[in-house]
Formats: C-alpha cells, sequence, structure tokens
C-alpha cells in the first residue's frame, strides 16, 4: 500500500511539474506541431516534456507493482 501512495506522490508531482512546463510561455517554444485551438497548441519544445512523462509514469508503474522481497 505505501508503495503506491508513495507512486502516487511521485506522479502527481511530476504531473504538474509537466503541465507547467507545457503551459509556460517561452519564446524559445519552436513551432506549433498539433495545433489545439487557434491561438494554443503543442509546441515542438513541449514533445520532450511529454515524452519524459510518458516514460516517468511507466516507470512509476513498473516499481509499484513490483512484487515486495
Amino acid at each position: 500500500m505505501r508503495t503506491w501512495v508513495c507512486a502516487g506522490v511521485v506522479a502527481l508531482v511530476l504531473t504538474v511539474f509537466a503541465v507547467q512546463l507545457v503551459t509556460g510561455p517561452y519564446e524559445t517554444d519552436g513551432p506549433v506541431v498539433l495545433p489545439v485551438t487557434y491561438s494554443h497548441g503543442l509546441h515542438a519544445g513541449d514533445v520532450p516534456v511529454l515524452v519524459g512523462w510518458v516514460l516517468a509514469m511507466v516507470a512509476l508503474v513498473l516499481l509499484a507493482r513490483r512484487p515486495a522481497r
């Protein structure tokens, strides 16, 4: 149980950081690769953040599902 609570806390923190990185206004975001609305979209600079987030979430699930020793 404690493992899943810790994994949930880490997932929440990583998600908040990723959202802040993706939604923040930066000069070097790069071109829009996926428009969401007429004034917002997914920029090239957001892709590494999202890939890192997905990899971190997969790693958390794998660690949390590992049998106890």
